[in-house]
C-alpha cells in the first residue's frame, strides 16, 4: 500500500477497486461537464440575463477563480476530515451551487454562484486522485489517478454535448440542472463505495501548508501552470478558427471537439502506463508533443481532417495532469491534500493564462491560428521548468 493511503477502518465497505474508482470518476464527469458546457452556453446565458457575450465570460472566468481560491484553501480547512466524508461535502455543495447557477435571476447572481461552483473542484479532484491512488500498488498510482481523470475527459465527449443540447432544447438552466443531478449521483456513490478511512495521524492544517515551502512542488506546479497554457490557447479560440480559417460548417463543431476528448481519454488511459514506469521522462515526452502539435496548428488548420488530426494529438497531451498529479504525491510529504489540490489551481491558472496570450496575439492581428505559435511556446517553457525540476531532483539525490 503506498505511504499516501489513510487508515482504513474495519466498516470499509467491500467494493471493488474499479468501482470505487468508476464513483470518483463521476464527479470528474460533473465537473468536466460544467467546465467545458459553460463556454458553450455563454450565448444562450447572455441572452436570458440581458447581457452582451463578452460580459457573460466574465461567468467562466468567476468559476476559474473559485478553483484557484478553493483548492488550497479547502485541502487546508479540511486537513483533519477524512477523505472519504470531505469528498461527500465537496461534491454536496458543487450540486448545491450548480443547482443554484440555474436558478440564478441575474447577471450578478450568476457571477456569485459561478465562483462558488468552482471551489470544491480543484480540492475534488486532489483528494478523489489521492484517495485512487491509495487503493492500487505504487507502481501503478498514474494509472488510478489517470481513471479518475477520465470522467473529465469523457466527459468532452458525452456531458458537454448533452448539456449543450438541453440549453438549446429546454432552455440554458437546464445545462446547468443536470450538472447539479450529476454531482448528487456522486455524492450517493462516494457514500455507498468510497474506503471508510480516519485521517492520517499527524496531518493537520500547518502540515498542509508545509507544502508552500517546498520547492519541488512549486516546480512541479509550474510545470502544468505554464506547460500547460498551450492547450488552453489553443481550444478557447478552436471554435472561431474552424469556422473563420478551416471554414467548417457550425455543424461540424461538436464533432471536432468530441475528437479532441477523445484524445484526452485516450492520452489518460495510455500514457499513465508509461507514467508508472518513467514518471518524468513521460511528463518530458508529453510536453515535447505539445510543442510539436501546437506548432503544427496553423499548418493544419486550413484543412479540416488535418485539423482533426491535430487536435487529437493536443488533447491526447493532456494527460500530463495525471501525470502531474502523481508525481506531486511524491514531493509533498505530508502535504499530500495541498499539493493535490494546488495541481488544479495551475491549471486553472493554465487555462487563465493561455487565452490571455492567445487573444493578444489575435488582437495584434496574427489570426487565429497565431494560437498555435503562442501555445507552442508555453509548452516549450513548460518543459523548461520540468528540466528545473529534473536538474533539482538530481541536486537532491
Amino acid at each position: 500500500m503506498p505511504a499516501t493511503a489513510p487508515a482504513i477502518d474495519d466498516a470499509r465497505p467491500n467494493a471493488p477497486v474499479a468501482v470505487i474508482h468508476f464513483a470518483l470518476a463521476m464527479g470528474g464527469f460533473a465537473i468536466g461537464t460544467t467546465e467545458f458546457a459553460t463556454m458553450s452556453l455563454v450565448p444562450y446565458f447572455a441572452k436570458g440575463l440581458g447581457i452582451d457575450a463578452p460580459t457573460a465570460g466574465h461567468v467562466i472566468s468567476a468559476y476559474a477563480l473559485g478553483v484557484v481560491v478553493g483548492a488550497p484553501l479547502l485541502a487546508v480547512a479540511a486537513a483533519k476530515l477524512s477523505r472519504r466524508m470531505l469528498l461527500i461535502a465537496l461534491m454536496t455543495a458543487f450540486a448545491l451551487f450548480n443547482g443554484l447557477s440555474a436558478l440564478a435571476p441575474s447577471y450578478y447572481w450568476m457571477l456569485l454562484f459561478r465562483f462558488l461552483s468552482g471551489l470544491p473542484h480543484g480540492a475534488y479532484f486532489g483528494i478523489a486522485s489521492l484517495v485512487a491512488a491509495s487503493l492500487v500498488p505504487t507502481n501503478q498510482r498514474s494509472q488510478a489517478v489517470g481513471r479518475v481523470m477520465l470522467g473529465l475527459t469523457v466527459a468532452t465527449i458525452l456531458g458537454v454535448p448533452l448539456a449543450n443540447w438541453l440549453g438549446q432544447a429546454v432552455g440554458w438552466r437546464w445545462g446547468f440542472g443536470v450538472v447539479a443531478v450529476l454531482a448528487l449521483l456522486t455524492v450517493l456513490l462516494v457514500a455507498l463505495f468510497a474506503p471508510r478511512d480516519t485521517p492520517e495521524p499527524g496531518v493537520s492544517p500547518l502540515t498542509e501548508l508545509s507544502a508552500l515551502a517546498n520547492k519541488r512542488v512549486w516546480l512541479t506546479l509550474g510545470i502544468g501552470a505554464i506547460g500547460f497554457g498551450g492547450m488552453f490557447c489553443v481550444y478557447t479560440y478552436l471554435a472561431s478558427t474552424l469556422l473563420d480559417v478551416t471554414r467548417a460548417s457550425a455543424a461540424s463543431l461538436p464533432l471536432v471537439l468530441a475528437v479532441f476528448g477523445v484524445g484526452m481519454t485516450l492520452g489518460n488511459i495510455i500514457a499513465p502506463r508509461f507514467a508508472d514506469r518513467a514518471l518524468m521522462p513521460t511528463a518530458a515526452v508529453l510536453l515535447a508533443g505539445s510543442v510539436v502539435s501546437l506548432a503544427l496548428y496553423p499548418l493544419a488548420a486550413p484543412h479540416f481532417w488535418s485539423i482533426c488530426l491535430d487536435v487529437f494529438a493536443i488533447g491526447f497531451t493532456g494527460a500530463l495532469g495525471a501525470v502531474l498529479q502523481t508525481r506531486l504525491m511524491d514531493v509533498a510529504g505530508k502535504a499530500q491534500a495541498l499539493a493535490a489540490a494546488l495541481n488544479h489551481s495551475a491549471f486553472n491558472t493554465a487555462n487563465a493564462l493561455g487565452p490571455w496570450l492567445g487573444g493578444i496575439a489575435i488582437a495584434a492581428g496574427y489570426g487565429w491560428t497565431s494560437t498555435g505559435w503562442v501555445g507552442a511556446a508555453l509548452a516549450l517553457a513548460g518543459l523548461g521548468v520540468l528540466g528545473l525540476a529534473v536538474l533539482d531532483d538530481r541536486r537532491i539525490a
